[in-house]
């Protein structure tokens, strides 16, 4: 989603989140191609996120890709 404030562009991705063996929080953020980062605690983690975005935002150009989130789901399997 994207709107204007204060004549700044405002965007809002979905992020998903998981967190490692190790303890690690990773987030990914699904509509921008090799937009993730990792930190101990989910406060670094947004701050991160945050900065990993706005990065992001600007090697595409200021015109990400703003796909319709629609959930998430965890699928099991035996193997």
């Amino acid at each position: 989603m994207c709107y204007t404030l204060n004549g700044m562009k405002t965007y809002t991705f979905p992020a998903v989140i998981e967190q490692d063996e190790d303890g690690w929080y990773i987030g990914i953020v699904p509509d921008l191609r090799g937009c993730h980062t990792q930190a101990k605690t989910l406060n670094e983690l947004e701050k991160r996120l945050k900065e990993a975005i706005k990065l992001c935002v600007e090697a595409e150009k200021g015109r990400p890709a703003q796909n319709a989130f629609i959930g998430v789901h965890q699928v099991q399997i035996a193997a």
